[in-house]
C-alpha cells in the first residue's frame, strides 16, 4: 500500500513512522509512506501557507492554493480515484471498521489541517473524506494520521508477525481483549491465573472468551448490543449481571 500525506511538519512524523512495526513494513515493502511539505508548493519567497480569515476572528487559516498545488502535483492523474482524508474534528469518528475499509486500498492520501482550520474550499472541492480521532480538539492533523496509518497497517497481511494477531486485537471482535500474562507466574505475590498454566487450550480459550466479555460488559458495555452472541456468551452474561445486582445490594445475597 502507498500512502502520501500532506503535513506541514513532515520531521514530526518521521520518528515514529521509521520506528517499530511500521518501519519494518516499509522495509518490507508492504506499506510505503511519503511525506510531502506543503510548503514546498508555496509561490511566494516567506512560503506562506496560511492568512487571517474573511470576516475576522481569532486564528489564522490554512491557504487553498499550497494544498491544491502539492495534492495535484502528487497524485497526478490519480486525483479522482485517490482517496484523499482530511483529520479534522467535524469527520466521522475513527473505529476499527474504518481501519479495516481503508486497509483494502492500494492508495490513500491524508491531509493534516493546523492552525484555526483549512480553507473550505479544499473540503468542497478537493477533500474525499474527513476522519475525526474524538471529540477533541488537536494542534494539527499529524499525529491522528499516525493513529489511523498504524490501525490499517495492522490490517494488511504480513505486517504482524501472527497473522491472527490483528483478529485478536480489542474491539476487532466488537470485544474488549482478554488480559494477558507473561513470566514470571508470581510477581510480588500475584500469580497468573491457573488456567493459563494448566496447558489445557480449551480451558484456555474459555477463560479468554469469558475475561473478553467480562471486560467489555464492565468497562465497554455499549459495545455488546452490537454483537450476535451465542448461547454460552449470553448465559455467562446473566451471570455476570446477577453477581453485579448482589454486590450492589447485599440483601439479594441474604436471601
Amino acid at each position: 500500500m502507498r500512502i502520501d500525506v500532506f503535513t506541514l511538519f513532515p520531521e514530526t512524523m518521521i520518528p515514529y513512522l521509521e520506528s517499530s512495526i511500521l518501519g519494518k513494513a516499509q522495509e518490507a515493502g508492504l506499506l510505503h509512506v511519503l511525506l510531502h511539505n506543503i510548503r514546498d508548493y508555496t509561490s511566494d519567497r516567506h512560503h506562506t501557507t496560511d492568512d487571517e480569515p474573511y470576516g475576522g476572528g481569532g486564528g489564522m487559516v490554512m491557504k487553498p492554493e499550497p494544498i491544491f498545488s502539492a495534492v495535484e502535483s502528487v497524485l497526478g492523474e490519480g486525483i479522482n480515484t485517490i482517496p484523499l482524508i482530511l483529520l479534522t474534528p467535524q469527520g466521522r469518528v475513527f473505529d476499527q471498521k474504518k481501519a479495516v475499509d481503508l486497509s483494502r486500498y492500494e492508495h490513500l492520501a491524508f491531509l493534516c489541517g493546523r492552525y484555526e482550520g483549512i480553507d473550505e474550499r479544499v473540503r468542497e472541492f478537493l477533500v474525499t473524506e474527513e476522519i475525526s480521532m474524538g471529540d477533541y480538539v488537536l494542534t494539527g492533523g499529524e499525529l491522528p494520521v499516525l493513529v489511523v496509518i498504524d490501525a490499517l497497517a495492522r490490517q494488511i497481511p504480513g505486517v504482524l508477525g501472527d497473522a491472527d494477531a490483528a483478529a485478536k486485537d480489542s474491539h476487532a471482535m466488537g470485544l474488549l481483549e482478554h488480559p494477558h500474562y507473561t513470566r514470571p507466574a508470581e510477581f510480588r505475590g500475584w500469580q497468573v491465573p491457573e488456567v493459563l498454566l494448566s496447558g489445557n487450550h480449551a480451558r484456555v480459550e474459555t477463560w479468554r472468551r469469558q475475561e473478553a466479555l467480562r471486560r467489555t460488559y464492565f468497562r465497554r458495555p455499549d459495545l455488546l448490543e452490537k454483537l450476535s452472541l451465542n448461547a454460552t456468551d449470553l448465559i455467562f452474561l446473566q451471570q455476570l449481571r446477577e453477581v453485579e445486582k448482589q454486590l450492589s445490594d447485599p440483601r439479594e445475597s441474604e436471601s
